[in-house]
């Protein structure tokens, strides 16, 4: 499993760079970083030259600015086989118990594990994909797709439910941190 973060957005609600904010005296980066600790490799999608991670090769976005669609083409082509545990640098509370529940539900026939959010459903951003998917999110960047949501067929993902709802935490203002 190579562990992903795609920090190449431009925080423009947050209103600085967020991966850089701190809760509780971390950065969000670092948080996010934390939680993938266990990952056989770790890539980091972000321009060259905006963070440094100890452990962590930066790769930069092969789309900027085109979303975490775009992000997660980057990360599967970095990849390049396997499974990819990818994360958005705002969700500061994943850690690795998640990731491990994520890791165990997957099947032969899978080809994504997505958390359920009790409310909002399926979580694409902190979500495992296999690079078997790369050539659809290729097709779907290029016919000019941008969600995420819409990477994996139905039959081909798996749903984890039942996570405390802590994990899903997604930073987009600085309210968020509070």
């Amino acid at each position: 499993v190579t562990g992903v973060i795609t920090a190449g957005g431009k925080s423009r609600r947050f209103g600085s760079d967020k991966a850089l904010a701190r809760l509780d005296g971390v950065t969000l980066l670092e948080r996010v970083a934390a939680s993938l600790n266990d990952a056989q490799r770790k890539i980091l999608i972000a321009p060259r030259g905006s963070y440094s991670l100890s452990g962590w090769e930066v790769v930069p976005d092969g789309r900027p600015g085109e979303g975490p669609l775009a992000g997660l083409e980057t990360a599967l082509t970095a990849a390049g086989s396997g499974w990819v545990a990818f994360a958005g640098v705002d969700m500061p509370r994943l850690d690795s118990t998640y990731w491990e529940a994520l890791l165990q539900a997957r099947t032969a026939e899978a080809w994504a594990v997505q958390a359920i959010h009790p409310q909002r459903g399926p979580q694409p951003l902190a979500a495992l994909y296999h690079a078997a998917l790369l050539p659809r999110i290729t097709r779907l960047l290029d016919g000019g797709e941008r969600r995420l949501r819409l990477v994996s067929a139905p039959q081909q993902t798996t749903l984890v439910s039942g996570l405390p709802e802590r994990y899903f935490l997604n930073v987009n203002t600085p309210d968020d941190l509070t």
